[in-house]
């Protein structure tokens, strides 16, 4: 069984753990698990009803929430602003939750998270989480992935080489191919 799995950072900036992160998933998947970025959201407009009625949904809105519709999971990697969700990943999501079939609806979903400070996201992950409720998502729940003191896991080349964070995640990556599995049968 084939299971394809859209990845989403919730960070913009460049030089980004979470963007990282994401990209070292690949290597840490379960043999059946594909990985592919979902397409970029950083051009969407903030959201605004009037606007959506005057101009209807961008195109770049319809082909992020056609990636996550096509997929048979998502992973959403985003670091902490301000003990929340980043507001540019809060605005594509809103985005999206107002397309008819709004995507999320009955979505695996798993969440990683990767900040400086020590506690990894935490406070973030868990205003995601009653974000995906609202949106009748799945979320996976454990293992969880709170990658704390990023800089000390990634060289200077943003690969990540820690081996502990490594094996979590590729135990989390195993525990969520499981999870999808259950629920779409």
């Amino acid at each position: 069984m084939t299971l394809n799995v859209v990845t989403i950072s919730g960070s913009l900036r460049k030089g980004s753990y979470n963007s990282a992160l994401q990209r070292a998933l690949p290597g840490l998947a379960p043999a059946g698990m594909t990985l592919t970025p979902a397409p970029a959201y950083d051009s969407f407009p903030l959201y605004n009803a009037d606007l959506q009625a005057e101009a209807g949904f961008p195109a770049a809105v319809t082909a992020f929430a056609d990636a996550i519709r096509a997929a048979d999971g998502v992973i959403i990697i985003t670091p902490e602003y301000n003990y929340s969700v980043p507001g540019a990943l809060k605005n594509a999501i809103d985005w999206v939750s107002r397309l008819e079939h709004q995507p999320f609806k009955d979505k695996p979903v798993a969440i990683q998270s990767a900040t400086g400070g020590p506690l990894g996201g935490a406070r973030m992950q868990y205003h995601l989480r009653a974000i995906l409720v609202f949106l009748n998502a799945f979320t996976f729940n454990t293992p969880e992935i709170f990658v704390g003191s990023a800089h000390t896991r990634f060289n200077d080349k943003l690969e990540l080489t820690d081996d502990t964070t490594r094996k979590f995640v590729a135990l989390q990556l195993e525990g969520f191919a499981k999870f999808i599995a259950r629920v779409r049968d």
